[in-house]
C-alpha cells in the first residue's frame, strides 16, 4: 500500500554491517575472495610434498621434480607421469598420458580469456596458472575485479607453494633412501585420488570413472607401463556413447 513502511529495528544493524539496502564495501568483498583463495592455495599446494616423494621414488634427481613443478605447474599431469615412470613405462608414453591429462586446462582458458580479459602482454604469463584451483576460484566469483583478484591470489599462493613443498619432499626423499620402504610410492596416488573423489558427483561420473578403473587395471599386466592410462581415457567416449544408444529407444518406448 501507498505511504506503508517497513518498520526500523531500533537496535539498527550489527556492529560492521552495512545498513539495509546498502551494498557491501568491495573491500569486504575483496577480503573474501581472499581467504577462500588462500584456503584452496595452501591446501592444495601441500601436496607437493608427495609430489617431490614420489618423484624421487620414480627415480627422477631433485633438479628433475623441480623443473617439472616449475615449468609444468599441473599436479595431476605430474603424477601421472611420473607414476607411468615408476611403473617402468616409455618415457615418450608417460609424457603423452600427462599431456592428455592436462590438456583440459586449454578448456578452462578458453572461458577465463573472457572473464579475465587481460592485456594481451600478459595473458602467456597468466596461462600458466591455468588450473582446476585457479580456474574453480575464478569462475565462482561475480565481477571481472573479484575474478582476477580469486585467479590470482590462488595461482600464486599454489604456485610458490607447491614449488617449496616438491623441494621438500624430494628432498626428504632421497635422504630416506628407499621410498618404498616407506610406502611413499603410495602417497602420490593417494593424493591424487583424494583430489578426484570430491569431483565425481552424478551417476555418470561414477560410471566413468568405474569404467576408467576396469581397463586401467584390467590391461595393466598386458601392456607397457603408461600405456593402460591412455587407454583408460576411453572410458568417457564409451559411457556417452552408450547413453545416446539408450536414449532414443527410451523416447521410442515412450507413450505418445
Amino acid at each position: 500500500m501507498a505511504g506503508q513502511t517497513t518498520p526500523i529495528d531500533p537496535a539498527g544493524p550489527p556492529p560492521g554491517d552495512p545498513a539495509p539496502g546498502i551494498p557491501a564495501p568491495p573491500a569486504a568483498g575483496d577480503r573474501q575472495v581472499i581467504r577462500d583463495a588462500l584456503g584452496v592455495g595452501i591446501a592444495v599446494g601441500l601436496s607437493g610434498f608427495a609430489f617431490g616423494a614420489t618423484a624421487a621414488g620414480a627415480g627422477l634427481t631433485v633438479a628433475q621434480a623441480c623443473a617439472l613443478s616449475l615449468l609444468v605447474f599441473t599436479g595431476a599431469s605430474q603424477f601421472a607421469l611420473v607414476g607411468a615412470l615408476a611403473a617402468g613405462g616409455n618415457p615418450f608414453t608417460a609424457a603423452a598420458g600427462a599431456f592428455f591429462l592436462g590438456a583440459r586446462n586449454a578448456f578452462y582458458g578458453l572461458r577465463l580469456s573472457q572473464l579475465l580479459a587481460l592485456p594481451r602482454a600478459a595473458r602467456p604469463f597468466a596461462a600458466h596458472w591455468v588450473i582446476d584451483e585457479s580456474s574453480a576460484v575464478a569462475l565462482a566469483q561475480r565481477g571481472r575485479r573479484q575474478t582476477r583478484l580469486g585467479f590470482f591470489v590462488t595461482g600464486a599462493t599454489l604456485y610458490i607453494l607447491w614449488n617449496a613443498t616438491t623441494l621438500l619432499g624430494a628432498l626428504g626423499a632421497e635422504a630416506i633412501g628407499d621410498t618404498g620402504a616407506w610406502g611413499l610410492d603410495a602417497a602420490g596416488p593417494a593424493v591424487f585420488l583424494a583430489l578426484l573423489a570430491p569431483m565425481v558427483r552424478t551417476a555418470r561420473e561414477r560410471v566413468t570413472a568405474a569404467a576408467a578403473v576396469l581397463l586401467g587395471l584390467g590391461l595393466l599386466p598386458v601392456l607397457p607401463g603408461g600405456v593402460p592410462v591412455l587407454v583408460a581415457a576411453l572410458a568417457a567416449p564409451a559411457v556417452l556413447w552408450a547413453e545416446g544408444r539408450r536414449r532414443p529407444r527410451t523416447s521410442e518406448e515412450s507413450p505418445r
